[in-house]
């Protein structure tokens, strides 16, 4: 997505008669003057964030699949991976932002606990669907939020999508779709064919799938929520009630489950370690940064990003090699991450 200054000109260049009618960008605007009269204006481009946590987020499948190798269950998994990011925050948060949470309104906190539990329900789901179906049709699927936030957004946010941003996500869910049928379509002899068994060596691909798509729907309830909640908040408060939520939420799952917390290989506790730095704290902190200055239909453009960096590296760790149709796929993913970042039309008139 485009950094402030260049949204700025964007919208400038366009000739709205309106705020209205230049839509999500808009938005941005609002956002950006608003904190500009605060002095809170953004010390980083939130093009960079987003570039930053879409590969810290892109490792989060491969780092899964390590620690099922391990016979890690993958509610224990999603468990330690926020329980150990919220050890990191929660006394941070305590220490540094004390007041604040005290001056959190009893809405605020409900928002934030179902936020953290749409959360636990997103790791709970996605970690899972990694144990039955491929690397690249797991992320992909799980990337399809911006659909849900999308329909959902005008609604709950009162966030007008502008055509291009509403044509960049129509093309990107292709390009997703596309790469999700890659476990079950191929071309051979120059012929399309269809099987649910021939061209995957995963277990069970459509409870796979199926878990994925639920833990998209979870995600962009949590993205809409963020939204809401991270202009009245600071995003170490924000995270940190967040994480720890879900991080609770996890635990009473996995041992409601009859899974133990304890007893596993050194590596897989280590690999728990490296998930909860890399795509929990820098991953997605960089997402929750980012929805207090973008909107959550922007951001979670980007974030359908991650399908391609994951299949990138589940192709150097794991050789899982993708086939025609997902490179298919992901190049219409990336055409429409590109088309979401144009200004809208002048407006008529």
């Amino acid at each position: 997505m485009a950094i402030y200054s260049h949204n700025i000109k964007l919208i400038r260049l366009s000739g709205f008669k309106s705020k209205q009618a230049c839509g999500t960008f808009c938005k941005i605007y609002q956002v950006y003057t608003e904190r500009m009269k605060t002095d809170m204006s953004p010390r980083f481009s939130p093009a960079v964030v987003l570039f930053i946590g879409v590969l810290s987020i892109s490792s989060g499948s491969i780092l899964v699949r390590l620690a099922q190798g391990q016979d890690m269950p993958s509610l224990v998994i999603a468990a330690w991976r926020l329980t150990l990011a919220s050890s990191v925050l929660l006394p941070l948060a305590l220490m540094r932002r004390r007041a604040e949470l005290r001056r959190m309104s009893r809405s605020a906190w409900l928002l934030a606990l179902l936020s953290g539990f749409m959360l636990a329900v997103h790791f709970a789901s996605w970690i899972s669907s990694l144990a039955y179906t491929s690397v690249a049709s797991s992320t992909v699927l799980v990337s399809t939020s911006p659909l849900w936030v999308g329909l959902a957004a005008p609604f709950l946010l009162q966030e007008h999508l502008s055509r291009p941003l509403k044509i960049g996500i129509a093309l990107a869910m292709l390009g997703s779709l596309v790469i999700g049928l890659a476990d079950v379509v191929d071309v051979l002899d120059g012929r399309l064919q269809f099987s649910l068994t021939q061209f995957t060596k995963q277990p069970n691909p459509l409870l796979g799938n199926g878990l994925a798509l639920s833990g998209a729907i979870a995600a962009s309830a949590y993205l809409i929520i963020g939204r809401r909640l991270r202009h009245g908040m600071s995003l170490l408060s924000y995270t940190a009630v967040v994480y720890s939520t879900a991080a609770f939420f996890l635990v009473v799952i996995a041992l409601a489950s009859g899974y133990g917390l304890f007893g596993y290989s050194a590596t897989a506790y280590l690999v728990m370690v490296v998930m909860a730095i890399f795509p929990q704290l820098i991953g997605h902190s960089s997402y929750n940064w980012a929805l207090g200055y973008l909107s959550a239909a922007s951001v979670s453009v980007v974030v359908i990003a991650e399908p391609i960096g994951a299949t990138l590296l589940a192709l150097l760790v794991f050789q899982e090699i993708p086939n025609l149709i997902t490179l298919m796929g992901s190049a219409l993913l990336l055409s429409g991450i590109i088309y979401a970042g144009r200004p809208g039309r002048k407006a008529a008139g």
